[in-house]
C-alpha cells in the first residue's frame, strides 16, 4: 500500500512496535509517530514464546486485537511512516499468532496494523 507522492508506508501500532528499545532492534531507529485509533476492534493479550521477540519486546504478553463488529470500539495507538524495508522488519518481529493487514483509521488514513491471524 504505497501513498501516492510518498515513499514510504503508514504503520499503524497498538502495542509493542511502539516501544523504543522494539524500535531500535527492528529498525534501527526511533520513529516518530502520531495518535490515533482503529475503530472497529478490541483488544486483549497473547502470550508470546519466541525468544528473539522476547529478548527484544521484554514482555511475555504482548496486546493483540480482532474485529469486534462494533464501530463504537476502538483501539488507540501511534501510527508511523515506515519504509518497505522497515515494514518488512516489522513483519519479521511479529509472530505467527499476527497477520498484516490494511485498515482504515479514525483519522481517514490508510494503513498497515497486525490483528489476530
Amino acid at each position: 500500500m504505497s501513498l501516492p507522492d510518498d515513499p514510504c508506508e503508514l504503520l499503524f501500532s497498538y502495542g509493542t512496535l511502539q516501544l523504543e528499545r522494539v524500535q531500535l532492534e527492528s529498525f534501527g531507529r526511533l520513529l516518530d509517530g502520531e495518535d490515533d485509533a482503529m475503530p472497529g476492534y478490541r483488544r486483549t493479550m497473547v502470550e508470546i514464546t519466541d525468544p528473539d521477540v522476547l529478548r527484544k519486546s521484554g514482555e511475555r504478553f504482548h496486546p493483540i486485537v480482532a474485529p469486534s463488529g462494533e464501530l463504537a470500539d476502538e483501539v488507540a495507538g501511534k501510527v508511523f511512516r515506515v519504509t518497505a524495508e522497515e515494514l518488512a522488519a516489522a513483519d519479521r518481529y511479529e509472530v505467527s499468532d499476527y497477520k498484516r493487514v490494511a485498515v482504515r483509521l479514525k483519522s481517514g488514513k490508510e494503513a498497515w496494523v497486525y490483528i489476530r491471524a
